[in-house]
């Protein structure tokens, strides 16, 4: 295996990640706003589709700073992404959930 592979994989799992986060919140808002829904309903997906514009952002970042703790053995902090992620889906669950239940 090449040296490096891995950090590459991992960047690209992170771009999936963000652009499905990003898409479902702006197609979820957008059939939202479609169906009349108030501004409580449609902020949830507001806030995931922001959490995956984010995370699409810092993903050349996430990656550079993956490259150099490879190299030079250090340790790598990813809690903001993570974090970032998991506001999203938590986001995406919650609307989904409030939308099922109001009707």
């Amino acid at each position: 295996m090449t040296a490096g592979l891995h950090s590459e994989r991992t960047r690209l799992a992170w771009v999936r990640t963000a652009t499905v986060l990003a898409v479902a919140g702006l197609v979820a808002a957008g059939a939202g706003l479609r169906g009349g829904e108030g501004p409580g309903m449609i902020a949830p997906f507001a806030v995931a589709a922001l959490c995956g514009a984010i995370l699409l952002l810092r993903t050349g970042a996430r990656y550079r700073r993956v490259e150099r703790a490879l190299r030079e053995a250090g340790p790598l902090d990813d809690t903001t992404d993570a974090r970032l992620a998991w506001v999203g889906v938590l986001c995406v669950v919650a609307g989904s959930l409030a939308l099922v239940l109001s009707r």
